[in-house]
């Protein structure tokens, strides 16, 4: 069963969820460009790409 089911199809995102805590980007990076994000014991790499978009690498 997805979100979506879950919620009666309804045009609702959890990306919406205004119960979710938001953090901006700067918030986040500072003056890097890149950040470790330690997760269930990995490390994963989020950075901010040329063109401006986030990737996420383990």
């Amino acid at each position: 069963m997805n979100f979506e089911s879950t919620h009666n199809n309804a045009q609702f995102s959890p990306v919406d969820d205004p119960k979710l805590p938001v953090f901006t980007s700067g918030e986040l990076f500072g003056s890097h460009q890149q950040v470790r994000i330690v997760h269930d014991g990995a490390t994963y790499l989020l950075r901010i790409t040329r063109s401006g978009k986030l990737i996420l690498t383990k």
